[in-house]
């Protein structure tokens, strides 16, 4: 008698730990196939971007204001890092959509998901 109730709730017991086990099993797959799926985009992307001058061309823009403040220092020149910051006086005058396309331009050359991160740090001021 004891057998014909413990045995189907033991039954039922031992079904819902398989379905928890496999449930878990397929979330794992899942994380995989998701980090899988980012490296082999991250890959095409690297070798599409292999012959490209965007990368070289944003790295010089962005550092000739550091460049620029830098050789003035060394030269004792005021006048050009006062020019540096009317430069980055009139950036900031642009429209806002134009400075967020800017942004997104810079960000796709070096990589969209330094850009998340960048966006989440300029909405939390």
């Amino acid at each position: 008698m004891l057998n014909l109730l413990l045995g189907p709730a033991l039954e039922l017991g031992k079904d819902f730990l398989k379905g928890k086990a496999e449930e878990k099993k397929a979330i794992q797959e899942r994380k995989i196939n998701m980090i899988q799926n980012d490296a082999d985009w991250e890959s095409k992307m690297a070798d599409a971007t292999k012959n490209s001058w965007k990368d070289e061309f944003f790295s010089v823009i962005l550092s000739l204001p550091l460049i620029a403040v830098a050789y003035s220092v060394a030269m004792d020149d005021r006048a050009i890092i006062e020019r540096v910051n009317e430069g980055f006086a009139a950036l900031s005058a642009l429209p806002e959509w134009y400075q967020y396309l800017l942004f997104i331009a810079v960000s796709a050359s070096f990589g969209l998901k330094s850009a998340d991160k960048i966006m989440g740090l300029k909405k939390g001021k």
